[in-house]
């Protein structure tokens, strides 16, 4: 039978073996098929070794066996950071230092992997120094210098400590031995030196007296005590300076952009994990994740804009009111050319939230093209099969290359990737809380699971690979727009849906009136929950509750925690439609 040269064999690049146990640690044995230089050369003419066609018809591989730590106690899991076979196993360091907070803190693995300082030598003692003019340093303590290297560019937040940093401390003691020239060793201590000053920062601005200083415009946020009342409210507050629709589609697409940036690229991925996030609500973890927290708030905020933008407004007819929707619709589809999923899937999960998705006679004076937009850009975070369109969607948007040129100048620098995407993070949240959910944290034999931990490192690693995407975003700040974000008037839930009635009365007596479709996800308190395993992948931020009927006398309104979700994400919609004639 012929084969066409360089034609791939049917092999399987990397098979499972099986297991290999020692003492104290399991580990996963794979084969690894990879393709051979090797060719078959034949004699030719005159003695000489010429390739033979027949035999370059042929692929050649070599098989290598490759071991991966799966599961051991703490001190075989540190120790392997040092002995370990990286070349085998690259994956294994950064997965440890990325996910190692989640079974043992800091300051335990140092005491685990510093070794302690060597005796002082005898006076008159010389000491002999390498070629390289330094002290000598054996094999293992390279690997822990390196390991240090590595976790000090990688995960500096891990060594804050305050007010004394002790484990920096530690960090800068060995080093000062150990490598006192090398790189590690000024990374540290520049780093300790950082910590210090913020620390004095902080508190020299927690002596100073406080002073409340509100924006240009802005306006407190009502109380959801009192819906009655929000018009009132609104009346008595004078606002000054242009309202946030006021300014173009692309300027208010791009400062949304600019925030998400900024907040998604200082998210620290440990914050992310499963056993991390999901102890955000228990008492005494105000402070977990805050640099999530802060996405969170950002995604409520916008949410928010949203809400009050449309409903804010008293005394507007329909169309004026379908102008905004409008509006916000074509903000949403600029998020989406900017590819910032974050900041569109707030405005699409406000634009299909009961107060504004029950106004038919404002959707019916939507046009036709931006109701087709709107429908679009609905489909793209459909929860169907997990979220499988956003999940592609987002794949294929991390695979886009920026513009190439026709011919390239030699020896000019490769073109650089367009920005983004700025994901949804509460996809990632979602995947992380489930995994670990399903998966246990020790094995039998008190052994550490770290395959569960390599899992959590491709999501981790997934979302630096984003953040680094984030950093070829160029957008400037615009002052007048981000007061106007601010100011922009907020509305509770409560408060919302009481507005939306007033605008557009309940007609419960009609019976042509189409069944409002109200499904909203709240975020569900991470306990114990038995039907996650299940549904492993139903949604970390809430579980979709059956709507409450629409009474005349008014809804059963859901008090939301701001401070728990990602608002009331609502599950999208195939998009509004234009209502049937009212009853008379």
């Amino acid at each position: 039978m012929d084969r066409t040269a360089g034609k791939d064999l049917a092999l399987a690049p990397l098979q499972d073996w099986g297991e290999e146990t020692e003492e104290g640690a399991v580990f996963s044995v794979s084969l690894r098929r990879q393709l051979s230089q090797r060719s078959s050369p034949r004699e030719g003419p005159g003695g000489s070794q010429a390739s033979s066609p027949a035999a370059d018809a042929f692929l050649h591989y070599r098989t290598s066996k490759v071991r991966a730590l799966r599961a051991a106690r703490l001190e075989r899991l540190v120790g392997e950071l040092v002995s370990g076979d990286h070349e085998q196993d690259p994956g294994f360091v950064p997965a440890f230092l990325a996910t190692h907070r989640a079974f043992v803190s800091t300051a335990r693995v140092l005491g685990l992997l510093l070794p302690p300082p060597p005796p002082p030598l005898p006076p008159g003692t010389e000491i002999k120094k390498t070629e390289a003019g330094g002290l000598p340093v054996n094999k293992n303590l390279r690997a822990v210098v390196s390991v240090l290297g590595s976790w000090l560019r990688d995960h500096p937040q891990d060594f804050r400590a305050p007010p004394a940093h002790s484990d920096l401390g530690s960090v800068c003691t060995f080093l000062g031995w150990a490598a006192p020239a090398g790189r590690e060793a000024r990374e540290a201590e520049k780093l300790l030196g950082d910590f210090l000053e913020e620390d004095e920062r902080k508190q020299e601005d927690e002596e100073q007296p406080e002073a409340w200083t509100v924006p240009p415009g802005a306006t407190q946020t009502p109380r959801p005590d009192s819906p009655e009342g929000c018009w009132e409210e609104e009346e008595a507050v004078a606002r000054e300076g242009p309202e946030l629709l006021d300014f173009s589609v692309d300027e208010v697409a791009e400062q949304l952009t600019l925030m998400d940036v900024e907040l998604f690229s200082r998210v620290r991925p440990c914050e992310c994990l499963g056993s991390v996030w999901s102890q955000r609500d228990r008492p005494g973890a105000a402070g977990t994740a805050p640099t999530v927290r802060a996405t969170v708030t950002q995604f409520n905020m916008v949410i928010g804009c949203v809400l009050g933008s449309v409903l804010g407004a008293q005394g507007l007819a329909a169309p004026q009111r379908a102008q905004r929707l409008e509006k916000w619709i074509r903000i949403a589809q600029r998020c989406r050319e900017l590819r910032n999923f974050s900041s569109l899937r707030a405005i699409l999960s406000a634009l299909q939230s009961n107060p504004i998705y029950r106004l038919k006679r404002s959707w019916g004076a939507v046009s036709r093209e931006r109701l087709s937009t709107f429908r679009k850009l609905s489909q793209i975070f459909s929860d169907e099969n997990n979220h499988l369109s956003s999940r592609e969607i987002l794949s294929q948007e991390e695979a886009t290359e920026g513009p190439q040129e026709e011919d390239p100048l030699p020896g000019s620098l490769p073109p650089k990737l367009p920005p983004g995407p700025v994901p949804y993070l509460g996809t990632f949240l979602t995947d992380l809380v489930m995994l670990d959910t399903a998966l246990p944290d020790m094995l039998e034999g008190d052994l550490i699971n770290f395959e569960k931990r390599r899992k959590e490192w491709e999501i981790l690693a997934h979302i630096q690979q984003l953040q680094k995407r984030c950093r070829n975003y160029c957008l400037s700040p615009r002052t007048p727009i981000l007061v106007a974000l601010r100011a922009q008037r907020q509305l509770s839930e409560e408060q919302s849906y009481h507005v939306s009635r007033v605008i557009e009365p309940p007609a419960a007596s009609c019976p042509s009136s189409p069944r409002i479709r109200r499904r909203l996800s709240l975020t569900k308190r991470l306990k114990s929950c038995p039907e996650r395993r299940a549904h492993p992948l139903v949604g970390v931020l809430g579980t979709p509750r059956p709507p409450p009927p629409v009474f005349p006398q008014g809804p059963r309104h859901l008090v939301l925690e701001p401070e728990t979700l990602l608002l009331a994400v609502p599950r999208p919609l195939q998009g509004p439609r234009a209502p049937p004639p009212s009853c008379p």
